[in-house]
C-alpha cells in the first residue's frame, strides 16, 4: 500500500507542478487537430511547426504525418517519454523537456501550435511576436480553446484559431 501511495504521489507532482508554469495536460482530440493542422493552417513539408506544451506528442504526429518538421516544449518528464516513445523515432520529431515560456524557438520555426489557459493567452502573443521580431518574418499561431484579447484571429475552426504574427516595424527599423 505504501508503494502505490508514492507512486499516486509522484504522479501528482509531475502532473501538478506543470499546471503553474502552463495548461494542464489535456489531450487533443485528433479529429479536430486534424482538421485544424488541414484546413486551418494546410501544413506543408516546407513547415516546422512548434508544439507548446505537447503533451503526449498528438499534434507532433499528426503534423509530422503531414510532412512538416516539428519540435515539441513539454516540462513534464513523463510525458516527453511517452512522446518519444510514441513517435518512434520518426526523424521529424523532435521532443525537448524544456519550460516553453524559457525556450528560444528554433530560427526555422514557421507555425506555432499551443493549447493554454487564460491568464497565459496574452504571455503566448507575446511569445510568437517576439519569435516573429527575431526572425524578422511572418509565424502563426495556432490556438486551441481560448482566444488572445485584442488580437483577431486571421480564420476560425471550432474551438481553433490561427493569427498571424508579423514583424513589428519599429523593431525592422531598429535592426536595418
Amino acid at each position: 500500500m505504501e508503494t502505490w501511495f508514492w507512486i499516486v504521489a509522484a504522479v501528482v507532482l509531475l502532473f501538478g507542478f506543470v499546471v503553474f508554469r502552463g495548461a494542464p495536460y489535456v489531450p487533443s482530440h485528433r479529429r479536430f487537430a486534424n482538421k485544424a493542422l488541414t484546413e486551418l493552417y494546410p501544413l506543408g513539408k516546407n513547415d516546422v511547426l512548434v508544439d507548446l506544451g505537447s503533451g503526449d506528442g498528438v499534434i507532433l504526429r499528426l503534423a509530422a504525418a503531414h510532412g512538416a518538421k516539428v519540435v515539441g516544449y513539454e516540462l513534464n518528464p513523463a510525458l516527453v517519454l511517452v512522446s518519444k516513445l510514441l513517435a518512434r523515432g520518426n526523424p521529424l520529431i523532435e521532443t525537448r523537456l524544456a519550460d516553453m515560456w524559457l525556450a528560444e524557438l528554433p530560427d526555422d520555426t514557421t507555425v506555432v501550435y499551443a493549447f493554454a489557459v487564460s491568464r497565459d493567452m496574452a504571455k503566448l502573443g507575446r511569445k510568437v511576436q517576439s519569435t516573429a521580431n527575431r526572425l524578422n518574418r511572418p509565424v502563426s499561431l495556432v490556438t486551441y480553446g481560448l482566444a488572445i484579447e485584442g488580437k483577431t484571429p486571421v480564420n476560425e475552426l471550432q474551438a481553433h484559431r490561427l493569427y498571424a504574427f508579423v514583424p513589428e516595424p519599429a523593431l525592422q527599423a531598429k535592426q536595418a
